[in-house]
């Protein structure tokens, strides 16, 4: 009898919800995808005019394992500027390709087979495949709509187990579109210090935030020398296609973090890096811009689901929400299922994202106004078909 071909931890992986809607969505005429999360901005004109200065004068070779490092001390400075921490620029930044492989090689880098991470849930899809990748087991600790899908600092305390080596926590929040108020953060940074944990700290959307302040995990008292800091240039910067995430980290943990990236990467994409060093010196308008769009969208899209009866609760942060539809006597993969086989609109059901995404679907509102005003009338057409 042949022997499995395929090692036994992929099984406990399930295929990407996201993609699987995405894949059907592309092939029907006439979808309005509100599904991948991916700006519909183009990367501004000044980003893009470097990357492509970097190729024409012949910058194509590797970069250093950790990256440019123009491009790390201005990332040490960018994040000065914004949240009073710094990270040393030689030993303590490394630049990825995206946020995904930041993610992978920290949990590589950290655990060690059995460990176990606690991750609050709803969450984005690749935070328990990376710790199941790394041999460890994801621990997930429900959040509610009641409580704003923010996550409940003592539920995090009950799940610990001498087992435990890590809080991975992601906020703002992707799906639920939840930002973490700074009292919960600084109640879970006492708690990894108490039981001698690490915080790896997803802050891809820290920039896209409405009406309150990010808290930078990492700029909490106590917290730096136990965080690892994941971020990158795709959502503030449009930037999802260049591929470019960093991490920042004690000096130990970037080293063995290092070694990973080194075997498996080399360096992250040279013109992406090259981009992305314009991106900190001078994309501070373009942000804005976009956040103000977003905004706008933000504020109808919440509106129009709650008039059409879906409850949304007003998301704080990223560019989702999380609106309620069990309601309707299905299951969120049915209501995405039907909604985009019968009005051509495409979202992704909340149990992608974890058994507490069940009843709620995620919707993306990073797409034009007329696609989204378009969206909500087909939505709504389903909803009174559909309601009881």
């Amino acid at each position: 009898m042949a022997r499995q071909r395929i090692a036994r931890r992929m099984d406990r992986v399930p295929a990407s919800g996201i993609r699987r809607f995405f894949d059907i969505a592309a092939q029907m005429p006439d979808v309005i995808s509100l599904g991948v999360g991916e700006p519909d901005f183009v990367t501004p004109e000044p980003i893009r005019a470097a990357g492509i200065r970097s190729l024409e004068e012949g910058r194509t070779a590797y970069t250093s394992n950790s990256g440019l490092l123009e491009l790390r001390v201005a990332l040490s400075d960018h994040l000065e500027a914004l949240y009073g921490v710094r990270y040393d620029p030689e030993s303590e930044v490394l630049m990825t390709v995206g946020v995904s492989e930041a993610l992978q090689i920290a949990a590589i880098a950290t655990l060690n087979p059995g460990d176990e991470v606690i991750i609050p849930e709803p969450c984005f899809v690749a935070y328990p495949a990376a710790v199941i990748f790394a041999d460890a087991e994801p621990v997930f600790v429900p959040t509610t709509v009641e409580d704003s899908f923010q996550v409940d600092p003592e539920r995090i305390a009950a799940a610990i187990t001498p087992r435990t080596r890590a809080i991975l926590i992601g906020y703002p929040n992707n799906p639920t579109g939840a930002v973490m108020p700074r009292e919960r953060l600084a109640a879970i940074a006492e708690l990894a210090e108490q039981h001698d944990l690490l915080v790896i700290s997803d802050e891809i959307y820290d920039r896209l935030v409405y009406g309150v302040r990010h808290t930078c995990f990492a700029a909490l008292p106590g917290a730096r020398d136990r965080t690892i800091l994941l971020g990158g240039f795709s959502k503030a910067y449009a930037m999802t296609g260049w591929r470019l995430g960093w991490m920042a980290a004690p000096a130990d943990i970037v080293a063995a973090a290092r070694k990973v990236h080194q075997y498996a990467i080399m360096s992250a994409p040279t013109v992406a890096q090259y981009a992305a060093l314009e991106a900190l010196r001078n994309g501070e308008p373009y942000v804005a811009a976009m956040v103000a769009e977003y905004d706008r969208r933000r504020r109808a899209i919440v509106a129009g689901l709650n008039a059409i009866g879906l409850p949304a609760f007003e998301p704080q942060g990223a560019f989702y929400v999380f609106p309620h539809v069990a309601h309707l006597g299905m299951s969120s993969e049915m209501f995405a299922e039907r909604l985009l086989r019968e009005q051509q609109v495409a979202v992704i059901p909340g149990e992608t994202f974890g058994p507490n995404g069940a009843g709620f679907v995620r919707i993306c509102y990073a797409a034009s106004m007329d696609k989204i005003e378009t969206a909500l009338d087909r939505i709504g057409r389903f909803v009174r078909t559909h309601g009881s």
